[in-house]
């Protein structure tokens, strides 16, 4: 039997879960955008999460950044923040763990360094 991955919006809905549960991670709407910041600093931007339009924009760095820029559909994120590495991606477009793997590295880029520990189990 073959495998099948999770429905976009399902994974959509877990890749919020996830976000949510950092360490002083909080959802919020600003320009009515579906957003999870910490320390009032965004980390991801939460689009549409139903169907197969559903998509994800979080900031990355190097090789990571570089991976996700090469899969179908990837872009650099508008408003000028795909030149601060922000990357707009569609959640059919990669396999959820690494989509998870992605909003961590976000979170750790964005989040202040003692926070950042608390997921290193310091």
């Amino acid at each position: 039997m073959a495998r099948t991955s999770p429905a976009p919006g399902a994974t959509w809905k877990h890749l919020r879960e996830y976000a949510l549960s950092l360490p002083e991670a909080v959802e919020e709407f600003p320009w009515g955008d579906r957003v999870a910041k910490v320390r009032k600093k965004i980390f991801i931007f939460l689009g549409e999460g139903a169907g197969m339009d559903a998509c994800i924009s979080l900031k990355l760095h190097g090789d990571a950044n570089a991976h996700a820029l090469s899969l179908p559909g990837v872009k650099p994120t508008a408003y000028n923040l795909g030149k601060a590495g922000w990357v707009t991606i569609p959640v059919a477009s990669a396999p959820r763990a690494l989509l998870l793997e992605w909003v961590r590295m976000s979170y750790m880029l964005v989040a202040p360094k003692r926070l950042g520990v608390l997921l290193d189990g310091g």
